[in-house]
């Protein structure tokens, strides 16, 4: 059985390709406080005092994508095949990184995704849609096949006939035609009043950071070492720049 330095068998190891905020940019800073943690460094973070939201509540509701850290996803977590390690999945994303450009994507907006509250592009992107769409069949032999119970929790939520497919030949509904890009920052909220309630007190301290495109420069390998360890920043992958124009 494979294991890494820390004696931690490699086989319990889920991996994830995501977006993440630049380091020390202030989407990331804003975005981790509220959440409680930074996938980046590891550390935990006080979160903000909002008007009408009980602490408490506030840890309750974020505790799920606290878990995972500030993201976007490209390519949802996944155990590694038979046969797959981890040193090979980081030089297929980092192939892969290289291949593409960066790009710019539309200022984010708050707002209701379902139940929960994320921030998602306020225009289409097909520049990112393809990364996603890269990220998900390229490194696709890398992902060992979800267990009869995955498919089952999956299915219990209500998936449509293509979700399902999908969930068959991906390991998840929510990839190609159905991917929907956004950045989790909470977990389900069970009224629509209690949302509204929270989107209106997280609006001000979000709204310095909504008004300016995102660069897109890099994707990242996220690792959740066990189940009892959250995700975290494992490695960025550099996309390649976009050539000046010459203007000589």
């Amino acid at each position: 059985m494979l294991c890494d330095a820390n004696g931690v068998s490699m086989a319990d190891a889920r991996y994830a390709v995501y977006f993440a905020p630049g380091p020390g940019s202030g989407l990331e800073r804003v975005c981790a406080s509220i959440l409680g943690r930074c996938a980046r460094t590891g550390k935990e973070l006080a979160q903000p005092v909002l008007p009408g939201v009980e602490p408490q509540r506030l840890a309750e509701l974020t505790a799920s994508p606290r878990r995972y850290g500030l993201h976007g996803t490209l390519k949802p977590p996944f155990f590694l095949a038979e046969g797959m390690t981890e040193a090979g999945l980081l030089d297929a994303v980092a192939g892969l990184a290289a291949a593409r450009t960066s790009f710019e994507l539309s200022p984010l907006r708050l707002e209701s995704v379902g139940s929960f509250l994320a921030l998602t592009p306020s225009a289409p992107c097909p520049e990112l849609d393809a990364l996603a769409r890269a990220c998900v069949t390229e490194l696709d032999p890398f992902r060992r096949p979800p267990s009869a119970e995955e498919l089952a929790r999956r299915r219990s939520v209500g998936l449509t006939a293509a979700q399902d497919r999908l969930l068959e030949r991906w390991g998840y509904p929510y990839v190609l035609d159905e991917f929907r890009f956004h950045l989790t920052l909470t977990g389900k909220i069970p009224t629509s009043q209690e949302r509204e309630r929270l989107r209106a007190a997280l609006a001000p301290l979000l709204s310095p950071v909504l008004h300016t495109p995102v660069q897109i420069r890099d994707i990242c390998v996220f690792r959740q070492r066990c189940p009892k360890e959250p995700f975290a920043v494992m490695q960025r992958f550099d996309l390649a720049l976009i050539p000046e124009p010459d203007i000589s």
